[in-house]
């Protein structure tokens, strides 16, 4: 990607310092995702009952879809700190960082850009970098659940330690890889602006468990595509495209080795379809190749027919 010359976002905090234990603490879980988590598969032999929770590149995995301004005590916005939001030092290395609010800072302008287009406002989020474990407004953060996003106070949540997994476990290697992580989460953020997660909300209020499922299926296949309608518009300060030759293809790959039906496989032995919170690889192949084909966000609209 060439990123090299654009401005690093400033909307983050570095919790890396804090560490923390494992605990399943701050409200339990609920029905979204983080990215990659396949790490909590159990096996409950004893009944004969294989239960596996694969938490996903999605938004937050602790909490109910648009949660509104979110409970007292949390911002309804982002509140954005350069230093170490824990005691200790941090263990953020400087080419994560770089890497992560570089695409971020590209993400802030492309859809300040996108949005103003449709007349309307585009206001950032904010992404904590942490090690481990931490705190959330939709609950405790666990580096295993992956990077996510929390609509209670509309920040993004990463232990760069995926970025590892992602290419030691799953072989989705790359810089645009990353970037493609980053850019899913930044892609609820804008559907939590746009109204999106609570609709999505009041759907799944109707809906049983199957059909809840298929709601949030539809929101991570979106985020997919907003993820390519990003890449396809961003520019350098050079004016050129960020994508160069070989970007998409590691980003089809990640997609694809993240669908429901390939890690349900690969944790359990078999395929739920009812139980996909985020869809089958061929889906989320699908829809970000939509938004990097088409680079418009009209082409996202995953909640209108079949996805």
């Amino acid at each position: 990607m060439r990123l090299d010359d654009d401005q690093d976002s400033g909307n983050f905090i570095d919790d890396t310092g804090r560490g923390g234990g494992f605990g399943f603490g701050g409200g339990g879980f609920g029905g979204g995702g983080g990215l990659i988590g396949l790490l909590f598969g159990l096996v409950l032999s004893r009944f004969g009952i294989v239960g596996v929770v694969i938490l996903l590149l999605g938004y937050c995995a602790l909490t109910t879809l648009g949660s509104g301004g979110g409970p007292t005590g949390y911002p309804s916005g982002p509140q954005v700190s350069q230093a170490t939001g824990g005691a200790g030092t941090s263990t953020l290395s400087q080419a994560d960082k770089h890497l992560v609010l570089g695409v971020l800072g590209s993400t802030e302008r492309t859809w300040t850009k996108l949005l103003a287009a449709e007349g309307q406002s585009y206001a950032p989020t904010t992404l904590v970098f942490y090690s481990g474990a931490d705190q959330s407004g939709c609950g405790a953060a666990q580096s295993a659940m992956g990077p996510f996003y929390c609509p209670t106070d509309r920040r993004i949540y990463l232990d760069t330690s995926f970025f590892r997994e992602l290419t030691n476990r799953f072989h989705a290697s790359g810089d645009f890889a990353d970037a493609y992580v980053i850019a899913h989460e930044v892609g609820h953020h804008v559907q939590d602006l746009l109204g999106t997660l609570a609709r999505a909300d009041r759907l799944q209020a109707q809906a049983g468990t199957a059909g809840g499922n298929a709601v949030q299926v539809r929101v991570e296949l979106q985020a997919d595509c907003f993820a390519g309608v990003w890449a396809a518009n961003a520019r350098n300060k050079q004016g050129q495209p960020i994508l160069e030759a070989g970007d998409a293809e590691e980003g089809l790959r990640a997609a694809a080795a993240i669908g429901d039906d390939t890690l349900q496989q690969e944790a359990q032995g078999r395929i739920v379809p009812d139980s996909f919170t985020h869809g089958s690889s061929a889906q989320r192949v699908k829809w970000l190749r939509r938004g990097l084909e088409s680079g418009d966000p009209a082409q996202c609209d995953t909640f209108s027919g079949a996805v």
